[in-house]
C-alpha cells in the first residue's frame, strides 16, 4: 500500500522497544488468559496520523456505501427496502459523479435478521434497466438487464449470508457476498425525454421486487422510498467524521481474511469491532489530521487518472485502469495483488462497481480544456458532440463539482443528453454543448450551468457503447474556451 512503508518506518522503533518491556510481556500473559486482544504500543502524533491516513484509503469504499445507507435511513427508508427517485434526479441527490439522464433506484439489502433475500429485476419489455448488485464493499455480486447476466429476460437472485448452510432453492442466480449488508444500483432508462416515458421508466424500475426468501410463498408487498426532493448527503467527509462510519461499518461486517492485517491499524484509532468508537478531542483533531493526509494522496492518485487519455492527444480518460478493473470485478483473486490505493482513490468520485465494465456504458471524464487549464466555472466553454454518435440509447454531459465530485449545489439542472427535449442539432448532425455562469443567447436548451469561483469537471455517458468508441474511430473532441 502507498502509505504502509511511512506506517512501518513510524511505529518499528517504537513497537520493537515495546516488545521487549516487562509492562507489555505481562500485559500479553494477562491478555491470552483473559481472551482479549493485548494492548497496542503507544504511537507519537505523527504515528497515529498516519495510521489513520491508512485506514482512509483502505476502507473508502465501505464508507463511501455507508454514507448513502446513512442518507436513505434518514429520508425515511429501511433495510430490505428501495430508495428511488420519481424524477430525474436534482443537485440534491448529493452522491457522487450520479446520472441525472435515468431513474435511479437503490435496494439496500441485509441479511443478518432477515436471512436469505430475493430480489427479482423484471424482463425487458415494457422498460429497459441497467443495474449491479454488489456486497457491502461494493464489489460486483453481477450485473442485471439487456448487458447483464439474465441478458434482458428477467432474473430471480437469491443472496445468502455469510456462513449460510441452509437449503438452497433451485429457480435463483444464487450468489454468497463475504458480507451480510449490500446493495443495488438499478437504472431505469427512459426511450425519449418525454413526460410520458419518464413516468414509464419509474413504473417499469418499481417492478422489481425484494422480500426474505421465508416470505416466499407469500411475498409482502416491497416499499419504494421516493428520496426525489430531499437532500440525500453522501459526499466523503474528510475529517473525524469518516471515522465514525468507518467504525459502523466494523460493527455491522465481518472480517475478510485478506483484510485481516488492518485490525490493529483501527484498534490504535479506537475502532475495534465490540467496542464503541469514542475519540477524545486530541484523538479527533489527529484525525481530522490523518483524513486530510489521505485525501492529499488520493487526489493525487486522481489527477493521474489523466495522465492516460482515452485518445491520443485527448483530454479525456477513462476512469479506471485495465489492471485494477481485472482484479475488482472478479473480488481481488490474485494473492500477489491487492490495489488498496487506486480502489480508495476511485471511491472518492465515484459509487458502484459494474461486473462487465463498459458492455451497457462507457464513462469518459475530463476537468481541463482544450490547452490544459482546468475548466473554471466562471468561464463560458463548448463541447462540439460530433455527429453520429455510436451508441444504442443514449449520450448524456454532466457537470460535477471538482472538489465534492457531487453535483454543483443549486444548479437548475445538471446534465443534459440526446433525449433531451429540444435539444439544438446543428446541420451536420454535430451538437454544441455550452458550459458556463450564464447560457448564450439562443442556446439555453444546450447549456450546463457552472458557478463562478468553482472549479468543474465533465462526465461523458454513452449508454448501449458501440464498436466505433471502443477503437477509437469516433472520439470526443475535448472542450474549448470560448470566453
Amino acid at each position: 500500500m502507498l502509505i504502509r512503508r511511512e506506517v512501518l518506518k513510524a511505529m518499528s522503533i517504537a513497537a520493537i522497544a515495546a516488545v521487549g518491556s516487562p509492562a507489555v510481556q505481562a500485559a500479553s500473559r494477562t491478555a491470552k488468559s483473559a481472551k482479549v486482544a493485548p494492548p497496542l504500543p503507544a504511537l507519537t502524533d505523527e504515528q497515529f496520523v498516519w495510521c489513520a491516513a491508512q485506514a482512509m484509503i483502505w476502507g473508502m469504499p465501505a464508507v463511501n456505501l455507508d454514507l448513502m445507507l446513512q442518507a436513505g435511513l434518514r429520508g425515511g427508508a429501511k433495510l430490505n427496502q428501495i430508495v428511488y427517485w420519481s424524477r430525474l434526479l436534482d443537485w440534491k441527490c448529493q452522491t457522487l459523479t450520479p446520472n441525472s439522464d435515468v431513474i435511479y433506484l437503490n435496494p439496500f439489502f441485509d441479511t443478518r435478521e432477515v436471512g436469505p433475500v430475493v430480489i427479482e429485476f423484471p424482463p425487458a419489455d415494457d422498460g429497459v434497466i441497467n443495474g449491479t448488485l454488489m456486497d457491502a464493499w461494493q464489489t460486483p455480486l453481477e450485473d442485471f438487464g439487456p448487458a447483464g447476466i439474465d441478458a434482458g429476460k428477467g432474473a430471480r437472485v437469491l443472496i445468502l449470508p455469510p456462513g449460510y448452510a441452509g437449503a438452497v432453492p433451485d429457480g435463483y442466480h444464487v450468489f454468497r457476498p463475504a458480507t451480510f449488508g449490500g446493495y443495488g444500483l438499478v437504472r431505469s432508462i427512459l426511450r425519449s425525454g418525454s413526460q410520458a416515458d419518464l413516468d414509464n421508466a419509474v413504473a417499469y424500475g418499481k417492478r422489481m421486487r425484494l422480500y426474505p426468501l421465508s416470505a416466499v410463498q407469500n411475498p409482502p408487498p416491497t416499499t419504494y422510498i421516493d428520496a426525489f426532493g430531499k437532500l440525500f448527503e453522501a459526499t466523503i467527509p474528510y475529517d473525524a467524521r469518516f471515522y465514525e462510519h468507518l467504525a459502523a461499518f466494523v460493527q455491522r461486517e465481518p472480517w475478510l481474511q485478506r483484510d485481516r492485517a488492518m485490525i490493529d491499524t483501527l484498534r490504535t484509532l479506537g475502532i475495534e469491532k465490540g467496542k464503541a468508537f469514542a475519540p477524545d478531542p486530541r484523538q479527533r483533531k489527529l484525525l481530522d489530521q490523518g483524513a486530510k493526509r489521505a485525501h492529499a494522496i488520493l487526489d493525487q492518485l486522481f489527477e493521474q487518472l489523466f495522465d492516460t487519455p482515452w485518445a491520443p492527444g485527448s483530454r479525456w480518460s477513462f476512469l479506471v485502469s485495465a489492471e485494477y478493473a481485472a482484479q475488482a470485478i472478479e473480488n481481488f483473486p490474485d494473492p500477489n495483488r491487492y490495489p488498496i490505493d487506486e480502489r480508495g482513490m476511485l471511491f472518492t468520485f465515484i459509487f458502484f462497481s459494474p461486473r462487465r465494465l463498459g458492455e451497457g456504458i462507457l464513462w469518459l471524464m475530463t476537468h481541463k480544456d482544450a490547452k490544459g487549464a482546468v475548466l473554471d466555472g466562471g468561464t463560458t466553454y463548448r463541447l462540439r458532440v460530433p455527429p453520429n454518435v455510436p451508441m444504442r440509447q443514449y449520450w448524456s454531459i454532466t457537470l460535477y463539482d471538482r472538489v465534492t465530485h457531487a453535483f454543483i449545489r443549486e444548479m437548475p439542472y445538471t446534465s443534459r443528453s440526446s433525449q433531451t427535449p429540444g435539444l439544438q442539432v446543428n446541420n451536420d448532425g454535430s451538437v454544441d454543448m455550452f458550459m458556463g455562469p450564464t447560457p448564450p443567447k439562443g442556446w439555453e436548451v444546450n447549456w450546463l450551468p457552472s458557478r463562478a469561483g468553482q472549479r468543474f469537471e465533465a462526465l461523458a455517458r454513452f449508454y448501449g457503447p458501440e464498436r466505433a468508441l471502443f477503437d477509437r474511430t469516433w472520439v470526443l473532441p475535448d472542450i474549448e474556451r470560448i470566453g
